[in-house]
This record gives C-alpha cells, sequence and structure tokens, in this order.
C-alpha cells in the first residue's frame, strides 16, 4: 500500500464525512449564489429557448428517472464521486426539447438525493448542492440552441463545442462556489475534476449512439440499463475495497502512534522530539511544493525516524557526555534498526522505512549509515534531518541548554550544502521566520551538532 493509496483513502472518507454533515455557513453562501445563477440561466432557456417539437410527458419521465437512478451509480474520485450521467444526459439532450434539459436535470438529481436523505446517508441542507452541481447541462444546451442544431448525427463540430461547454460550464460553477466558500484553488480543482472529464470524455460516444437510436425509438434509452447493472456492481465492489483501505489506513496510523508511544515511554525527550520534528517537517514538506504522498511519507518518518533508538541502550541514550567512538557506533545503528522494524509491518511503512534509514546522511556524503550524497538522499529524508537538527539544537538536552532560534539558523545556514540540502535549508529558514513574525537575525555560525 503506497501513500497515494492512504491519501485517496483519506479523502474519500473526508468525502463521505461532509456528505452526511451540515453545510457550513460559507458553503450555504456560495451554493445560494452559484445555484441562484442556475436558476436565472435555465430558466431564461426555457422561457426564451422555445419547445422545439413539444414535449412528451412519458419520455421526460423517463429520462428524468433514469438520471435520478443514474446518480446511485457512484464511484469515488479524489475527494469526491463522478456517476456515468453523461451516457443518458447525451440522448436526453436530443430525445426532449433541448431548452428543458437543464431544468429536468436539476429535478432529476434532487429526486435522485432523496432516498439519500431518508436513509440519513446525506445531509438535508446538501440538497443545495443540486442547482450548482445543475450547471454542466446548461453550456451544451445553450450551443445546440445558438446552432439550431437538433441532429445527433449532425455536424461534429457543434457536438465536439456542446462537450466543452459543458466542462466549461461545470468548471466555471465549481470555480466559483470553491472561490466563494474559501476552498480548492483553480490548480487544485482542475487537478480534482480531472478524472471526471475523462471519464465523461469515454462515455460521451456511447451516449451519442444511443441519441442516433432514439431518434427512430424514444425508449431506446432503455437497452444500456443492463450496463449501468454491471457498474453499479462495480462501483459497489470499489467502494468495499476502499473501505478497506481505510481500515488499513487507520492500522498504518495506529501502529505509528503505539510506536511513537512506544519511544516516548522509552525516552520522554526523542518521544517529545519526534513529535516537534513532525509539525515543522509538515511545514516545510508544505512550502518545497511537495504533493500529498510525499508529505505522508515525511510525517510518518518525522515521527518514527528515532523509532530505532528503543534497540539503543539507555545509557547510551541518556549519556550526559560526548559519547566515545564505541558508542557512536552503536548509536548510528539506530536508523537501520528503525528501518527493520518498520519493514516487519510492511506496505507503506516500509517506503517509511527507506526514508528513516536515510534520515541521519550528508549532503556532502559524510552522514551514515550508506555514505549517500546530494540528491542519492531521499528529499523526504533530507527534511527530516534538517527539521531534527533545528529542533534538537532549539531544545535542552541532557548534555546543554537550548540554542536561540537565530542562532540554530545560523549554524543551518553554515551548513547548507555540507550537511544538509541547501533548498530544504532554505525552506525551514521561511517557514521558521514565517511563524516567529518579522526577521529573525541569524550571527555567524558553526557546524551542527544534532547529538545523535
Amino acid at each position: 500500500m503506497s501513500a497515494h493509496a492512504l491519501i485517496e483513502s483519506e479523502r474519500v472518507r473526508a468525502s463521505h464525512a461532509s456528505a452526511e454533515t451540515r453545510m457550513l455557513a460559507s458553503e450555504r453562501r456560495a451554493e445560494l449564489v452559484v445555484g441562484t445563477g442556475f436558476v436565472v440561466a435555465a430558466v431564461a432557456l426555457a422561457v426564451f429557448g422555445g419547445t422545439g417539437a413539444g414535449l412528451s410527458l412519458p419520455i421526460a419521465v423517463l429520462y428524468v428517472a433514469s438520471v435520478a437512478a443514474v446518480g446511485f451509480v457512484r464511484f469515488d474520485v479524489g475527494a469526491g464521486f463522478t456517476v456515468p450521467t453523461q451516457a443518458v444526459f447525451v440522448p436526453m439532450m436530443f430525445a426532449l426539447p433541448v431548452a428543458l434539459v437543464p431544468l429536468l436535470v436539476a429535478f432529476a438529481l434532487a429526486l435522485g438525493m432523496v432516498p439519500m436523505i431518508l436513509s440519513r446517508h446525506v445531509a438535508v441542507s446538501r440538497m443545495l448542492n443540486v442547482p450548482g452541481n445543475s450547471w454542466f447541462a446548461v453550456g451544451p444546451a445553450l450551443v445546440l440552441l445558438l446552432a439550431q442544431d437538433h441532429d445527433p448525427d449532425g455536424r461534429w463540430g457543434i457536438l465536439l463545442l456542446a462537450l466543452f461547454a459543458q466542462f466549461a460550464c461545470d468548471f466555471g460553477a465549481n470555480a466559483a462556489r470553491e472561490r466563494l466558500s474559501g476552498g480548492l484553488t483553480l490548480r487544485e480543482l482542475a487537478g480534482e475534476v480531472r478524472q471526471i472529464y475523462l471519464i465523461d470524455l469515454a462515455l460521451a460516444p456511447l451516449g451519442l449512439l444511443v441519441a442516433i437510436a432514439v431518434t427512430s425509438q424514444p425508449w431506446a434509452v432503455l437497452l444500456i440499463a443492463p450496463l449501468f447493472g454491471v457498474m453499479m456492481w462495480f462501483s459497489q465492489e470499489r467502494h468495499v475495497r476502499l473501505e478497506q483501505l481505510i481500515e488499513l489506513n487507520d492500522a498504518y496510523r495506529g501502529t505509528a502512534l503505539v510506536l511513537g508511544d512506544v519511544v516516548e515511554a522509552d525516552d520522554s525527550y526523542t518521544g517529545e522530539h519526534c513529535k516537534s520534528v513532525v509539525l515543522l517537517a509538515l511545514d516545510v514538506a508544505q512550502e518545497l511544493g511537495l504533493d500529498a504522498g510525499q508529505r505522508r511519507v515525511v510525517e510518518f518518518a518525522a515521527l518514527l525516524h528515532d523509532v530505532g533508538k528503543i534497540a539503543v541502550p539507555k545509557e547510551i541514550v541518556n549519556k550526559p557526555g560526548k559519547l566515545d567512538d564505541r558508542e557512536w557506533a552503536i548509536i548510528r545503528t539506530h536508523t537501520i534498526e528503525g528501518q527493520k522494524m518498520l519493514e516487519r509491518v510492511g506496505g507503506f511503512m516500509s517506503e517509511v522505512g527507506e526514508t528513516v534509514r536515510s534520515s541521519h546522511e550528508r549532503w556532502d556524503g559524510d552522514g551514515y549509515p550508506d555514505g549517500l550524497r546530494g540528491a542519492e538522499i531521499p528529499l523526504e529524508a533530507r527534511i527530516v534531518s534538517c527539521c531534527d537538527a533545528f529542533n534538537a539544537m532549539t531544545t535542552d538536552r541532557s548534555y546543554r541548554r537550548a540554542m536561540p532560534v537565530s542562532a540554530a539558523l545560523a549554524e543551518l545556514i553554515d551548513c547548507s550544502g555540507r550537511q544538509f540540502d541547501p533548498r530544504v535549508v532554505d525552506a525551514l529558514v521561511r517557514v521558521v521566520g514565517q511563524s516567529a513574525g518579522p526577521a529573525v537575525g541569524v550571527p555567524a555560525g558553526v557546524a551542527v551538532s544534532t547529538g545523535d
């Protein structure tokens, strides 16, 4: 199990939890603004767009029911989910008066939420999401109306423009709600919806084939019902696997916390030191732009980088004076011992173990246990090493008092390019400077000693 799999499981958990909770005030405001915009646009289309060949009530009911039913085929993607609505939505655009489709889509999505609300899997307030989620229907409806083209086997340029308009309206609505609620940035949002749009793009040709069929037989859309049955089965299987992934994620986190508690019980300073390193290392990883998977490795490695000290005699770990050569040789085995412990856990912890092993390597190659140099050292280990040293210098040890923050920063700067990765040092200085407020003075430095 990789770090990215752990991240995915946590995002799924967060998505499920948010659906079951009431909206925050900022979310409600965002949904009301975006939803009101949809209602205005959809009503305007219905009023000024005309009804074309007229509305067949049985066919309208069929498509509304189909869109509502498809809503139960949910695939967890990123921090949200996607449903294969595209396969029904595309023929719906050609089987019904296109000007009415956005309003009918919104009604269908609301209808599909009712059972989930009644079963308490979704909070009632989440019904406010429906108008904003229906924006995707406005773009293609507007394109087809302006082009006066209601033939699924017509001009390909118009069809592609309609598809582009669908994605553009949906992304614009999501971007507006995130901006109003203080949520994702445009870049983060693009990352979230990329997979969803790729799925819609893949389903669009199927929807177009069904649309061509319904021009001669309106009930032909029912022929794809078995496909949705298969897709529902797959979605349920995926959901079960993600639930198992969440349980495994909890087991990994629990293991890490237990090991951290064992370290603290064995040596209270080392335990508190590791927890402090975690917070700083995560900030530095964020400053360096590491992705979620890398930040997760940094988090666990920072917490467990000294776990191997459990295997080192206490009289050496807590020795008040300097260590002799024999004692240094023993204490330097703690990174190898830590990796062995984590490899026994397996999975993601093996990946963390590799970082723990390299957490005392040096940029110039004079570190231990493998003498790695520069970029040979995992970036996550370089971050933990630098943060470990800073925290060690700014806390009281058994053999010396804590150094001032400014002096510790100066030592890091002095050892940049020798003991530490210069980029990591620069990022740490920025992070500490931001947390400390105005610029922190840094006197001339000397060599760094972490006491490990």
